[in-house]
């Protein structure tokens, strides 16, 4: 048997916390606009744009994008929806200083964010900054002592925290539903299959690559802008390519490991081991001529904590319906049952005990794309008249980032590493601690 939510929360306390997201959604207009600036006009930095146009309290005065195509555009869906005629720049600084926004939105590739997100403080603007926040874990804590030197709010897009049916699933956890929990499984499997070399070719006219390069290593360009699934590096593939992000434990992993610190209020494992590699994708190519994806097509991490272990794995290949159920999400296993908290199934608590019913509660996401930028935006515009801290202020998802980026240092490695959450750092281990950061191309500074 089954319980629906509308059960689950005439019985149980979690009816005032699985609601408790709604309020955000009200925010009093301040008594002038925002100056808003969206920095990386893609695909998401569009829905994160789309919100902040919705809330009628930005008004949006400059966009960015080293890719001319994708800044016309964007030009073009603000005029069309506000009559604004944002300046369109190619450089992020120069839209600082002459716009001198109230919020920067950050929507580039991984390797862009931390660098964007201490020049916006510094210029005075609060910063929406998409998640993961940094590619090495040095950069992260760079931007936390940033954002606080400056005094400003720095949300972070890992919407799942104001997500209702999250919000409850952490509420029936802690509040003792589930049991002691001893274990933890978290995982995103998708199909996929072999990748063959694509052909390096000369960057669009409209494209900037040696901007879009930036601070990270300047590989050939391999990009697709008619097909942007292709997995080619530009402009959504290159989550795939570690120079620039860190694969899916950087992508998927981030919002998965961060509900469990979220839920669980923890912050750092004690050890970690991650296991992996390309068995189905083949070996990474990377010639003048030719190049392939270079992160792993499955991955397996351990992290270990005081009370609790977690695991994560991930595939890129078999997908299927040998699995039942969403392809993404968590299992939390406790003394009382389990619990799956999931994305567009939302969760569903499977009892320990034969005869005691499930219960389950759907999802409540936002078109397009089923997310809940709305209520993080509204949560940072909530934030910035009184400086308090946002749900997902840039410190907590600081942690949230390095569990995926402890995960891959020890991919990197091929061995387990111990990790002292106070300090940031391996105990006595060299080799490891000299992966917590890496040198900027020439022309570019490492923060911090």
């Amino acid at each position: 048997m089954k319980l629906n939510r509308r059960h689950f929360l005439k019985s149980s306390a979690a009816a005032g916390v699985a609601l408790s997201a709604m309020p955000l959604l009200g925010v009093e207009a301040p008594a002038r606009k925002y100056r808003t600036a969206l920095i990386g006009c893609g695909w998401w930095g569009n829905n994160i744009l789309g919100e902040a146009m919705a809330s009628g309290s930005c008004s949006i005065v400059g966009l960015c994008d080293v890719d001319q195509v994708f800044l016309d555009k964007t030009a073009e869906r603000v005029n069309k929806e506000t009559g604004a005629n944002p300046k369109p720049f190619k450089d992020y600084r120069e839209l600082l200083d002459a716009t001198k926004p109230d919020i920067a939105i950050v929507a580039t590739p991984d390797h862009w964010h931390p660098l964007i997100t201490i020049a916006a403080v510094n210029a005075g603007a609060h910063v929406y900054v998409e998640k993961p926040i940094s590619h090495t874990l040095k950069e992260g804590r760079a931007m936390v002592t940033a954002a606080r030197a400056a005094g400003k709010v720095v949300q972070v897009g890992t919407h799942r925290r104001v997500s209702p049916h999250n919000i409850s699933a952490r509420h029936f956890i802690r509040s003792g539903k589930l049991g002691k929990v001893g274990m933890i499984r978290a995982f995103v499997h998708y199909g996929g299959g072999p990748e063959k070399p694509r052909k390096n070719i000369a960057p669009p006219k409209t494209l900037d690559w040696d901007l879009w390069c930036g601070p990270a290593p300047l590989r050939p360009f391999n990009g697709d802008p008619n097909n942007p699934w292709s997995g080619a590096i530009h402009p959504r593939g290159f989550r795939s390519y570690l120079d620039y992000a860190n694969g899916t434990l950087g992508d998927w992993g981030i919002h998965w490991l961060d509900q469990i610190l979220w839920i669980t209020e923890t912050r750092s494992p004690k050890t970690v081991f991650s296991t992996g590699g390309r068995p189905i994708k083949g070996v990474p190519v990377l010639t003048a001529e030719e190049q392939t994806s270079d992160a792993p097509d499955h991955q397996l991490a351990t992290y270990k904590f005081d009370d609790f272990d977690v695991t994560w794995e991930h595939r890129q290949f078999a997908g299927n319906s040998a699995e039942k159920g969403e392809s993404v999400g968590c299992y939390f296993y406790g003394e009382k049952g389990t619990l799956h908290l999931g994305w567009k199934g939302g969760w569903t608590f499977y009892p320990a005990h034969r005869g005691q019913p499930e219960v389950h509660e759907g999802p409540q996401l936002n078109p397009p794309d089923d997310q809940n930028i709305k209520g993080l935006w509204s949560n940072l515009l909530q934030c910035i008249p009184t400086g308090a801290r946002p749900v997902c202020d840039i410190e907590a998802i600081h942690y949230s980032t390095a569990m995926s980026l402890l995960g891959m240092l020890s991919y990197k490695l091929g061995r387990s590493v111990s990790w002292d959450g106070a300090r940031e750092e391996c105990p006595g281990d060299a080799q490891a601690n000299a992966l917590l950061r890496r040198d900027y191309r020439k022309g570019w500074a490492y923060p911090g």
